[in-house]
């Protein structure tokens, strides 16, 4: 089943530079800060490394504070896989998407690392006959009966397809814990991936970044010496 609204988005994207386009930063020394983006134009990419600045803030803390922060952002994905097949020879083909986030506060990855905001792995298999109009054949055997002869060289291949988007709004708790008191710059970060394969079809993936949102606060949190707070 076909839907339009992310494969027209696409399109829009694809026509702007790849950059992401956010609320210019400011500097908040209040306990709490949020910021906001309304578009994020990042290029997909078959290299998961590939990391882009989406939003950024500036806090000033307390000597010894930890930091809380929360992303927020609209996630779509896109698969498209078609499979070719004749002769009963099984065809598979498979389109995977992601969208990856991660936090820095000045450079260094904030607890728990990358999280996975959006993932799919699409897989079509197929098994068919062929189309066979035109491939037949009536031959008259010497008992005066008769057999229908199929040309297998003749037959062409059947498709199938499958196209699947979706978009929906996600978000994770990042911390940093134990920071010294002054400015301290906050980035969230954003990694759009595919990969996929194909024998005798083809496969399409894709993915984006929408409207998103980064809240930051300072906080003391309890710290239990049973379970230590750990950075891997």
């Amino acid at each position: 089943m076909k839907s339009k609204p992310i494969l027209t988005l696409l399109a829009v994207l694809a026509l702007l530079s790849p950059i992401a386009v956010q609320a210019a930063s400011t500097n908040a020394s209040a306990k709490v800060t949020i910021q906001s983006s309304y578009l994020n134009v990042i290029p997909t990419t078959t290299t998961p490394t590939a990391w882009h600045t989406v939003l950024a803030q500036n806090l000033k803390m307390a000597n010894n504070h930890d930091l809380l922060m929360t992303a927020a952002f609209e996630v779509g994905l896109y698969t498209q896989t078609t499979v070719s097949s004749k002769n009963m020879t099984t065809d598979t083909s498979t389109a995977t998407a992601a969208v990856k986030v991660r936090v820095l506060v000045d450079g260094n990855v904030a607890a728990p690392g990358e999280v996975v905001f959006g993932k799919r792995t699409q897989t079509l298999s197929a098994t068919l006959e062929g189309a066979i109009a035109g491939c037949l054949t009536i031959v008259t055997n010497s008992t005066g009966g008769f057999q229908i002869v199929l040309d297998p060289t003749c037959v062409q291949p059947e498709t199938i397809e499958l196209i699947l988007d979706t978009m929906s709004a996600n978000s994770f708790n990042f911390a940093l814990p134990n920071l010294a008191s002054g400015w301290h710059n906050i980035q969230v970060q954003a990694s759009l991936d595919f990969q996929g394969s194909a024998q005798n079809g083809s496969f399409k993936a894709s993915a984006l970044l929408g409207k998103g949102t980064l809240t930051a606060e300072s906080a003391r949190l309890a710290n239990d010496s049973s379970q230590p707070y750990i950075l891997e």
